[in-house]
């Protein structure tokens, strides 16, 4: 039966595919591709795990007192070893190795689920009620495979070395959709070069890092669709919209003939864009714009090149650092990652933005930040300023990469005098300390992110000190509107048309104009082709974005009249309906 599921677009386009949940268990399991050589040791890890758990219920049998043991506790151990053995479901689980290369925790997930569908359309109320029965065997076979479990690779294996059968139902191509109650963006570079199409969480907001991360991976994504974990099973058909933020479960064949022509209609529309790449962005009325990157590892920087970005406006290092279990990148590891950007530009400038953890980037699951306003916490540069020897080793590689081309460094959160200050002198003395190693290192701009109201109302103390200036618009309209970008429950009230946001916003572009200093916006704000028009009336020169937002805001660009356009972009950030001017 065909359904919906409503949720918040984060990611354009369109996709079709077979569901893959990541399904929530008491325990926690691992999901991750495994390369095709590593099988053998999966299987190894199951029949262990399983070896094990059978031992532990036979031990059980053998220690049950006879007199004081009730028969039918007996009756369900039985049941829980044949279980255990079943051939069909372990079956299952070597098919999800073999063929998916799925690692054996989330194969013997996937494989519970299609089993656990079964025991639903049984008519039996005794062979449904066995479903627990499975769902407690498995559980203690995952407590095992977690005590046993072996590292996941750090880039999954290419599509082709898997693509051959991994959907069921006679569909050995259809592409895959996965389906989970949340994702933090460790997970989401995890599957960055995977087999997805596209991706549906329960919870998440438009701006949160993991929709993201999305975009940066140009996949359509609905986050904020509740109970979408429940609801959607294992290689249910689903199409996600990624466009209108809906989930179409088990669709008509009227609905997928309808949204394979969107989809058709979108790759014609991505061509037509593939054309502007080598034209320079520039208004009707003569304005060169900046039209830069945004990436989350040094790799991205070919996508960066491939859409005509002419530099990188925002590397955000805090992905080096994350998914780690506590053991942070070390200078040399850092200074390698954030060269590799460097000469992977060919020149170009890199934007490097200093650690940004907490609130929805925590550095791992273990450490996440447990406190009532995470946001509002230890994060970003206050994090660093608590942890000045990590601090010192990350401005340190950053530094070192300065002398293999041009590198603009980047603060994030910065909100008082006294931190800027002190965040200045770490960085002189990392200077010093290259220097009496006798390290080479290169010269760097020095930028500040305008994230926080009281710093869009400090511009001038924060021009006095900074090179340039680059608003990130996610953070600055959650901190101006006291919103949890990531809540879904206050999705509705995340506003980028706010009147206090494009007042603040249109005050720091004209005062770095005043002062001659550079401005730029490198929040989502930035990529959205709706607001370019006004962006550019307000006076911005420079937008940062994830590269496949690029070619869409330069063709808007494009048709643009940057001066006509600067009376109408006043009125609209001095309304206070500044939606109906936009719009209407």
């Amino acid at each position: 039966m065909t359904f919906s599921i409503h949720g918040i677009t984060v990611s354009r386009g369109i996709a079709i595919g077979r569901a893959v949940p990541v399904v929530s268990s008491r325990v926690d399991v691992a999901h991750y591709f495994i390369e095709p050589g590593q099988t053998q040791a999966e299987f190894t890890r199951l029949r262990a795990a399983r070896d094990a758990v059978a031992g532990e219920l036979q031990r059980l049998q053998q220690d049950m007192s006879k007199e004081d043991s009730p028969p039918e506790l007996a009756a369900l151990l039985d049941v829980h070893l044949m279980l255990l053995n079943d051939e069909t479901m372990a079956a299952g689980i070597r098919q999800c190795i073999s063929e998916r290369l799925y690692n054996a925790e989330w194969a013997l997930t996937t494989q519970l689920e299609i089993i656990s569908r079964q025991f639903d359309e049984m008519q039996d109320p005794y062979l449904r009620e066995r479903k627990a029965d499975m769902e407690q065997v498995a559980e203690r076979v995952l407590r095992h495979l977690k005590g046993a479990a072996a590292q996941p690779v750090a880039t999954p294996p290419p599509r082709a070395a898997r693509q051959q059968d991994l959907p069921l139902d006679g569909a050995p191509d259809a592409p895959l959709v996965l389906v989970a109650h949340d994702l933090s963006p460790a997970d989401m570079l995890q599957f960055k070069k995977s087999v997805f199409a596209g991706f549906v969480t329960d919870v998440g907001g438009k701006t949160s890092h993991t929709a993201i991360v999305a975009r940066s991976m140009d996949i359509p994504a609905v986050v904020g669709a509740r109970s979408a974990s429940q609801l959607v099973r294992q290689d249910d058909w689903v199409i996600v919209d990624g466009d209108a933020g809906v989930v179409i479960v088990d669709p008509s064949p009227i609905i997928l003939a309808e949204y394979g022509f969107k989809q058709r209609q979108a790759e014609l529309e991505r061509g037509r864009l593939a054309r502007l790449k080598n034209t320079p962005a520039v208004t009707l009325d003569g304005q060169r714009i900046e039209l830069l990157a945004n990436i989350e590892q040094p790799a991205d920087t070919a996508a960066a090149l491939a859409v005509g970005a002419v530099g990188v406006g925002l590397f955000r290092s805090e992905f080096l650092f994350m998914g780690r279990e506590g053991q942070l990148p070390d200078e040399d590891e850092q200074y390698l990652a954030y060269r590799a950007a460097v000469e992977g530009m060919h020149g170009m400038t890199t934007t490097i933005r200093t650690i940004d953890i907490g609130a929805d980037k925590p550095l791992d699951d273990r450490r996440a930040d447990t406190h009532l306003n995470p946001a509002l916490g230890l994060r970003a540069i206050r994090w660093s300023l608590s942890e000045p020897a990590m601090f010192l080793t990350q401005l340190r590689a950053i530094l070192r990469a300065a002398a293999h081309g041009q590198v603009h460094l980047l603060i994030p959160m910065l909100t008082h005098g006294r931190e800027i200050r002190q965040t200045l002198e770490l960085i002189d003395k990392a200077r010093a300390q290259l220097d009496a190693r006798g390290q080479v290192h290169g010269p760097v701009k020095i930028g500040a992110m305008i994230e926080v109201p009281a710093a869009a109302l400090s511009l001038r103390l924060f021009l006095r000190y900074f090179d340039f200036l680059s608003v990130g618009t996610n953070d600055l309209i959650q901190y101006t509107l006291a919103i949890d970008r990531a809540d879904e429950s206050v999705a509705h009230l995340y506003d980028q048309l706010h009147p206090a946001v494009l007042r603040l916003l249109a005050n720091t572009i004209a005062e770095g104009a005043r002062q001659g200093k550079p401005i730029s916006v490198c929040g989502e704000m930035a990529g959205d082709p709706g607001m370019t028009r006004l962006l550019l009336g307000l006076g911005l020169r420079s937008f940062s974005m994830h590269p496949s937002q690029i070619l869409a805001v330069k063709q808007e660009i494009l048709r643009a009249d940057a001066a006509k356009l600067a009376p109408w972009a006043h009125a609209v950030a001095e309304s206070d309906e500044p939606a109906e001017l936009l719009l209407g």
